[in-house]
């Protein structure tokens, strides 16, 4: 038996078991989040008589004496200031790490009521934060320090939530206290658990899938295999990726599903998969794209090795490159790159209705969930009911099916309820990861640096499934020439299939990597010319009226050229200092269906706003409350946003391509719109009470390839500049980011999107890689070496906006959420080239003061 005092309680339990399991499976502590089972992420760190510990590190066996305090134990005083500070100071995204950063917190002030930012830093060092880039999260430390300290009243909850102001999250103060629930957090009863037997290797044709043995394990349940799946084929766009792999097919990666068990304890699953005894016929897997290309490599899929192709040409290259002044061309790599999002993924499904099912899920998207269970399963959509619970991070990684439709499945055949979560590892070596790319830049310009003409060939290894691959593909060709004006371009772009993990979307979506092979050229025909790259960017910025290389024409709102003008200063004072400029698509574009919906209804006196589109921490309920409120004045409190939900909310896509502050957030507005003509007409919310007010907007745009001379590829862009300063050994020194992102709807959620990306784009510059040797995925949560508070330099964000009209849409707001981390590895390019003169071609950067 053993014992301990948990939040002021005495409690026992006679089987020894990792604390973090006694905590959320026997007492529902779900405040505790379990994110990497390791020690490293921090997200379930807790107090351990005074001190702060990782609960998933320790058993209850090693505990004497043991007094246990997590954020559901914080006095009354205690948790009023850490959720006022943590929301005020915009602290909170996702915000699945934040009790854990609650409890580090503790774990100083309880001790020092005047700490230094620095000493914030280390309190926080052992708490990775993939959302904000730890700046918010330090200043309401700080900010509830000084709280306790002054013993201060907490202000009253907001009364106004107008645009451009930095009204508080409405789902701050849930996540902070741990009363938000993420998927894993949830338990039905009678749930069961089930997880898939992956192939052990990443070529291998399967001869025989033995499951006798494991059947007569005492715990198991069910086994599944690809004979019992209706539909063995999905994917999010292309159909192509196989449920399971039959006996006598080929494996395509590591992660390919063989078998999936359930049984009645999540603890004997490991034992049941390994009495599955698999006869495989090993092949050589085919690892780079060069390999997929050549004429004697094997087939990976029936249609080919090229998933994809794009070519977007628009004048005469070569007559421009021939006659140009100069002439620069390089080659370029940049890594796989996992998202490491906090939260691992985690689905629940169990049956309802007649042959129906409803899941708790924590994707990108309800409907794409809905779409691609009912097709695995031959039935109607509306039999598959699917609802988000909070989502703990995404960056394009949930957009794929990883655990839902294994859930769906089990729980379709033993009509009982099923989880299937990915532990972090299984997180690591499966699910999609940012495409490695190989590219070959050619940037011409004159003799005064003016840009005449750009080739690129682009190469995208997008694994064994197409995933998001074309699109990727699409954007890194569609923004290879940068925000700037001149129209010789000739871009040929391949994706190609291998036996390595699978490419998917991630944050950037392809423009991370052409931006960095572009913004790199640019320095050296700098150079050439005799100009600063400050000042090679000025001449050639983007402004409205002007054609982007993609034959758009920039419009009114284009703010590029301020951008540039707001960060000159620190560019010039800095000898150490590396710039870059970007811009990102807001919306699907390029001809596709690009659609956001929103219901208003009135119920109770209260608005409820129902809309699907996913947050991942990004503030859908943010954005949504404050376009109500900003349209119609309805207070606050009064304003409910509602989970995603099949039922209930109407489509409005994936959260992806930056879109939904300007699709959704468009059709928010006008479902607002149409509920203030009832209120200008004398109404009140009691008067109206029952009724539906529906908003819709479709983003039109143009096909790639379009005939016409401008084509709309877009509805809308951000743009945005750079400057990573340096100091004398290589170590970040600042950071200063100007960006126009329209009319900011909230303040600390735009300015934290920033902080985080930039953040996240220093990683990808300067420490994280992703390591896949013979298909094989190398790393360990420890070894992506993801950035801590301790390694973030001081980071300047200024928001500029265009002196011309405002997007008629969203009131002017624009997205960020991608663009944010795109110009951050050139920079650190640039600035480590001013540093050394070593020009670096491939990321994460070497001979640098974070890599060797």
């Amino acid at each position: 038996m053993f014992s301990l005092k948990v939040n002021g309680r005495d409690v026992s339990v006679a089987a020894d078991k990792k604390l973090i399991d006694f905590l959320r499976d026997d007492l529902q502590i779900t405040s505790v989040k379990s994110g990497c089972d390791t020690g490293v992420c921090g997200t379930c760190t807790i107090l351990l008589n005074g001190n702060k510990v990782k609960s998933c590190v320790l058993k209850l066996s090693q505990l004497k004496n043991a007094e246990i305090i997590t954020v559901e134990g914080l006095s009354t005083r205690e948790k009023d200031v850490y959720a006022y500070c943590f929301a005020q100071a915009g602290a909170v995204q996702c915000g699945f790490c934040i009790p854990g950063m609650v409890i580090s917190a503790k774990s100083l002030l309880d001790k020092n009521l005047n700490p230094t930012t620095t000493e914030v830093k280390k309190a926080i060092n052992g708490n990775i934060c993939r959302c904000t880039g730890y700046i918010k999260i330090e200043k309401a430390i700080l900010m509830a320090a000084q709280y306790f300290r002054e013993n201060k009243s907490i202000p009253a909850d907001n009364t106004e939530a107008f645009l451009n102001t930095d009204f508080q999250r409405p789902d701050a103060k849930e996540k902070v206290l741990g009363k938000g629930k993420f998927t894993d957090d949830v338990t039905v009863p009678g749930m069961v658990y089930a997880k898939a037997l992956r192939s052990k290797y990443p070529r291998a044709v399967v001869n025989k899938i033995d499951i006798s043995k494991a059947l007569q394990h005492k715990d198991c349940i069910k086994i599944l295999t690809a004979k019992d799946v209706p539909n063995n084929k999905i994917g999010h766009l292309v159909q192509d990726w196989d449920v399971m792999i039959a006996q006598g097919n080929i494996t395509r990666y590591v992660g390919d599903v063989l078998a999936l068990a359930a049984a009645n304890s999540k603890e004997a699953l490991d034992e049941i998969l390994a009495l599955i005894e698999v006869d495989y016929t090993v092949l050589e897997p085919v690892t780079t794209p060069q390999d997929a290309l050549r004429a004697d490599a094997p087939l990976i899929h029936s249609t080919g090795n090229i998933m994809s192709r794009e070519h977007l040409k628009r004048g005469d290259v070569n007559k421009a490159i021939k006659e140009s002044k100069y002439v620069i061309t390089h080659k370029y790599h940049t890594p796989f790159n996992d998202h490491a999002f906090m939260e691992p993924e985690c689905a629940i499904a169990m049956p309802e209705g007649e042959g129906g099912l409803l899941l708790y899920t924590g994707g990108q998207s309800v409907y794409d969930e809905q779409r691609e269970i009912s097709n695995m399963l031959n039935i109607a959509p509306e039999k598959v009911h699917c609802h988000s619970m909070l989502v703990g991070g995404g960056f394009g990684g949930k957009e794929d099916m990883s655990v839902q439709h294994l859930a769906a499945l089990m729980a379709w055949y033993i009509k009982t309820p099923v989880k299937v979560k990915f532990s972090r590892q299984e997180s690591l070596d499966y699910h999609t990861k940012r495409h490695a790319m190989d590219m070959e830049f050619t940037l011409a310009c004159d003799e005064n640096g003016k840009f005449t003409a750009m080739r690129a060939f682009i190469i995208a290894d997008t694994g064994a499934y197409a995933s998001l691959g074309g699109p990727v593909l699409q954007r890194a060709c569609t923004h290879a020439g940068g925000p700037y004006n001149y129209q010789n371009i000739d871009i040929l772009g391949m994706s190609v299939y291998t036996n390595n993990v699978v490419g998917g979307a991630y944050r950037g979506f392809g423009v991370t990597q052409s931006c960095f092979a572009i913004e790199n050229n640019i320095n050296l025909l700098a150079e050439k010319v005799g100009i600063s790259a400050w000042e090679i960017r000025w001449r050639n910025a983007i402004k409205a009226g002007e054609v982007l290389p993609n034959g758009q024409i920039a419009d009114e709102n284009c703010a590029m050229r301020e951008s540039l003008a707001a960060v000159k200063e620190i560019y010039e004072k800095n000898p150490y200092a590396g710039i870059a400029c970007a811009f990102k698509n807001s919306g699907t574009g390029v001809g596709l269906k690009d659609i956001g919906r929103c219901i208003l209804s009135v119920k109770d006196n209260k608005v409820y706003i129902r809309t699907s589109a996913a947050c991942m921490g990004q503030g859908i309920a943010t954005m949504c409350v404050q376009m109500v409120y900003e349209t119609t004045g309805i207070a606050p409190s009064l304003l409910i946003h509602e989970d995603p939900d099949t039922v209930r909310t109407p489509n409005s896509g994936t959260s992806t391509a930056s879109r939904q502050t300007v699709v959704t957030g468009e059709a928010v507005r006008r479902a607002a719109e149409k509920l203030k003509i009832e209120l200008d007409n004398g109404k009140i919310l009691r008067d109206l009470e029952g009724q539906d007010f529906y908003g819709e907007f479709s983003a039109k745009t143009d096909p790639m390839g379009s005939k016409k001379e401008f084509p709309v590829s877009h509805v809308s862009y951000s743009y945005g500049t750079q400057v990573i300063v340096l100091d004398e050994d290589g170590k970040l020194k600042q950071v200063e980011a100007a960006y126009d992102v329209g009319t900011p709807v909230n303040i600390p959620s735009v300015e934290g999107q920033i902080e985080g990306g930039i953040v996240m784009g220093l990683g990808f510059a300067l420490t994280e890689d992703f390591i896949v040797e013979g298909g094989y995925p190398k790393m360990k949560m420890a070894s992506l070496n993801l950035m801590r508070a301790t390694m973030v330099p001081p980071i300047t964000i200024k928001l500029v906006q265009s002196k011309g009209e405002k997007s008629p849409y969203a009131y002017g707001a624009k997205g960020v959420g991608e663009l944010c981390l795109i110009p951050t590895s050139p920079a650190c390019s640039h600035a480590y080239y001013r540093l050394d003169k070593k020009f670096r071609t491939s990321l994460p950067l070497r001979q640098t003061y974070y890599k060797k």
